[in-house]
């Protein structure tokens, strides 16, 4: 994205936030992903979060879309949300809608109670932390960044290693166990789908290990290389071999899975923890 399209995302953005901040359902705006983060291009959109105390009328929501070359009001695949494509500059915008006690809840949940999940255990604090604030009608956003700006609870750390390192290969469900099923069957539906879960927790433990919150489904890799002190030596070469081989060489999936573990595994030994 050039000097004169970033321009035009930061005035469009800019006013949605303005709409948004005239209604009284709203607490904040916050922009958060590429177009804060200098990885933006031609093809990036703009992610805004609107934190709400109470559920903005759809045609008001509606109103604020009306520049719109196409549209989707009231998404409910994911997050509540809005999308559409401005008609003025071709950018795509994407609102969440998220209410006030919900985000707060999330925070509660991994920074206080350490509650792991399968995969992606810490991405809304990592939102949280990484959000750009737009509008906040009473420092509120303000208050919860700085919940989020704490060290990496330990008890989280060793709670998100104890829920996904076993399902890597331990357990008897281990996903591992569940490639070898598919690569025998030749269903490669099953073993995209296995992949996908594979890589979602290998990263939640490799980030956890690293104290870092974790960033999302998009750039892991780069990512990884980049803030993740602690990583296996041949990590990346490791995991674009072991996609590789799901359409190229099938019967070399499961050694691969193999050595991207091993490579986790001696990480976890030197930090103590009981691996396998």
């Amino acid at each position: 994205m050039n000097t004169q399209q970033s321009s035009q995302a930061r005035e469009l953005y800019q006013k949605i936030a303005s709409h948004y901040s005239l209604l009284a359902q709203v607490e904040a705006v916050a922009i958060a992903g590429s177009q804060i983060t200098n990885t933006f291009d031609q093809r990036s959109d703009i992610d805004l979060y609107v934190y709400i105390q109470s559920d903005i009328p759809l045609h008001w929501r509606a109103a604020i879309m009306s520049n719109a070359s196409d549209r989707e009001l009231d998404n409910q695949f994911w997050e509540p949300g809005d999308e559409w494509i401005d008609a003025d500059t071709n950018i795509h915008v994407d609102v969440m809608f998220r209410q006030v006690k919900w985000i707060e809840e999330k925070l509660d949940q991994v920074l206080n109670q350490h509650q792991a999940a399968i995969g992606y255990s810490t991405c809304f604090w990592h939102n949280v932390l990484h959000s750009c604030v737009l509008y906040d009608k009473a420092e509120w956003f303000h208050e919860l960044q700085q919940i989020a700006e704490q060290p990496y609870p330990e008890g989280l750390r060793r709670a998100i290693v104890a829920k996904n390192y076993p399902l890597l290969r331990q357990n008897l469900s281990s996903y591992m166990h569940q490639l070898e099923l598919a690569v025998e069957r030749n269903d490669i539906v099953s073993l995209n789908h296995r992949m996908t879960a594979f890589l979602a927790s290998y990263f939640d433990v490799l980030f956890a290990l690293n104290r870092l919150p974790h960033p999302g489904e998009k750039r892991l890799i780069q990512i990884a290389e980049k803030r993740c002190h602690q990583k296996p030596e041949k990590m990346s070469a490791q995991i674009s071999e072991l996609i590789s081989a799901v359409y190229n060489n099938p019967q070399r999936i499961v050694q691969q899975a193999d050595e991207l573990v091993d490579g986790l595994s001696q990480l976890l030994k030197i930090e103590g923890f009981r691996s396998e």
